[in-house]
């Protein structure tokens, strides 16, 4: 069921269906998440079985602002609220030591919590309605709004597809970022990077205010995080990253044949076959992140085999494209 997010009386009906224990898709600046009261492990236990999702893969929390992440975080060390101050509202998690008790089954479990403030019109509203609603509901814990492993979902229509009818969604229109928020992990006395963003890694490590490590360079295992697995994003055809050369030197080969085969690319590509599906990839970072769960999707839709993408610039800007691709080929 679709309900028109921008409608009061829509976001009312969203937040009691949330107290009560329900689930509700809504939108963030990212992309359509799957939401359900965070505070309350049953609830939560809705979205591990309806994504199919392993129950110790932690979720994220969406609060209202910065001192409502004290609800559910046992401490906020200096970097992470340097960090909320510099980037909430919007598209980052900061991973911080779990209140004992808060969340536990959003957290799958483990000693650390992730929360993110999101900046979009909708997803505040109904964060604020929670807020108020009997009883009051401190926060969402809110996966991407699909089956686990699969690709976002950017739109309303997109939840519609994986959950059906039966679901309430509330639309926001298309997602302003269109792919997940970077994480940092402020949990270990250092800031780690553990999942890119469209936030690049200059500006996070400037707002930090120290040196901002990347997970390769610590000595011990990260805490686990939401959209971190080697395989995710993933549509049902194959994914297949080549440089603009070696797609051309695929395409001779192929040449006039071409079914059940898309390709999104930068590079102009000529090819004899009349047959293959195909879109442009924008040439700028932010227009490629808002479009490439929506090409994937399209791509599935159209039931081809096999996807063929040119590998995106090796740039600061195209960091988390890169990140979601290579799962998505993984």
């Amino acid at each position: 069921m679709i309900l028109d997010g921008h409608s009061p009386a829509a976001i009312g009906q969203a937040a009691a269906a949330l107290a009560a224990g329900q689930l509700v898709a809504f939108p963030t600046e990212t992309v359509y998440g799957l939401g359900a009261d965070a505070g309350s492990d049953a609830a939560v236990a809705g979205i591990f079985a309806a994504k199919g999702r392993p129950s110790d893969h932690p979720l994220i929390v969406h609060v209202t602002d910065a001192p409502a992440a004290r609800h559910f975080a046992r401490e906020v060390p200096a970097v992470a609220q340097r960090l909320m101050k510099a980037f909430w509202p919007g598209p980052l998690t900061v991973i911080l030591p779990r209140r004992q008790g808060s969340a536990s089954a959003a957290a799958g479990g483990h000693p650390t919590v992730g929360l993110r403030c999101p900046s979009h019109p909708v997803a505040h509203a109904l964060l604020l309605a929670c807020a108020t609603a009997k009883p009051p509901v401190h926060g969402l814990a809110a996966p991407s709004a699909n089956r686990f492993g699969r690709v976002s979902p950017t739109t309303a229509a997109h939840v519609l597809a994986e959950f059906g009818d039966a679901l309430m969604v509330l639309d926001g229109g298309p997602c302003e970022v269109g792919i997940e928020s970077a994480i940092v992990d402020c949990s270990r006395g250092v800031p780690v990077l553990l999942r890119p963003g469209t936030l690049t890694h200059k500006r996070i490590a400037a707002a930090c205010g120290e040196r901002l490590w990347l997970p390769h360079e610590m000595a011990d295992a990260s805490p686990r995080a939401s959209g971190t697995l080697e395989s995710h994003y993933a549509p049902q055809a194959r994914v297949r990253l080549m440089d603009a050369r070696a797609l051309r030197s695929a395409l001779d080969v192929l040449g006039p044949e071409g079914a059940g085969i898309a390709i999104w690319s930068r590079a102009a590509l000529r090819t004899a076959s009349r047959q293959l599906l195909r879109r442009r990839m924008p040439d700028d970072p932010a227009q490629a992140a808002r479009e490439l769960f929506a090409v994937l999707r399209e791509f599935d839709a159209a039931g081809v085999r096999l996807i063929w993408i040119e590998t995106p610039p090796d740039a600061p800007e195209w960091a988390g494209i890169h990140d979601r691709l290579r799962r998505a080929a993984n």
